[in-house]
């Protein structure tokens, strides 16, 4: 019998993953495939007879939306929110904005696949040169964050995503979880990603094979200890889910008609 129980959310589709770039820091709404996506994944946990007390989010609206409309789907809009920084995607860095698919023609899907699900290969930092810089770092949420502007990263590897998430989970999260309360944590794909390698232990190593659809609850049951009585559960249609992992295999892949 599970002490307590966590449900861990990668966001809906965004605008870029659509296009198949490195979306990271920039701030993007859902697609219209991902407003449907959360709105399932509310529908779902309707059936399944979830009550959350408490959400938390990262500061990107994709992260933020997903939540809303999965607890306006279950009737619980009044579920507090608690948003931070430090559950927000990986900062890739200098790939922000670059197709997935064009860098695998380029460089490899090897090298690919190491910038995008490695632990510790951290990817070339972002400068003030590249496009989307004053948008990230010149945006007013970041000016209300627990460290200075300076302090922000400029790229991550996973580990550095789990550095920086891990204070929050043992400051935050873990508190609020141990005193009873049934939490959704709506956040992305390496956040997620590394709160799983830590609250499973996944090695380093396998940790690169561990890929997370959008909009696909994942359910977490943990002991007193907060350790898991089992691996995590995708819930849903398991057929569904498994071609949704594919397809985001997939995307660091060049495509097939370039090959």
């Amino acid at each position: 019998m599970a002490k307590y129980r966590l449900v861990l959310l990668r966001h809906g589709e965004g605008a870029w993953n659509k296009e198949n770039r490195f979306c990271s820091w920039v701030d993007q709404k859902l697609s219209s495939d991902g407003i449907k996506e959360a709105q399932n994944c509310g529908k779902l946990l309707k059936e399944l007879g979830f009550e959350f007390d408490l959400v938390f989010t990262s500061v990107l609206t994709r992260s933020i939306q997903t939540a809303w409309l999965v607890l306006e789907e279950m009737g619980q809009e009044w579920v507090p929110i608690q948003s931070s920084w430090r559950l927000n995607e990986r900062h890739y860095g200098a790939l922000i904005g670059l197709n997935r698919a064009e860098m695998a023609l380029n460089h490899g899907e090897e090298q690919v696949k190491i910038w995008r699900r490695s632990y510790d290969v951290t990817p070339p930092p972002i400068t003030e040169s590249h496009p989307y810089y004053q948008e990230i770092y010149n945006d007013r949420r970041y000016k209300c964050s627990d460290v200075s502007l300076d302090n922000l990263p400029k790229a991550e590897s996973l580990k550095d995503v789990l550095d920086r998430l891990l204070p929050y989970w043992n400051e935050k999260i873990v508190p609020e979880l141990k005193s009873g309360k049934m939490i959704l944590i709506s956040a992305h794909g390496n956040s997620s990603r590394a709160l799983l390698k830590h609250v499973e232990g996944i090695s380093d190593e396998d940790i690169i094979n561990v890929t997370l659809p959008t909009g696909v609850p994942i359910l977490l049951e943990l002991d007193e200890n907060l350790h898991p009585l089992g691996p995590h559960q995708f819930l849903g249609d398991q057929e569904a889910i498994q071609a949704a992992i594919k397809k985001v295999e997939d995307q660091g892949k060049v495509k097939s008609a370039e090959k």
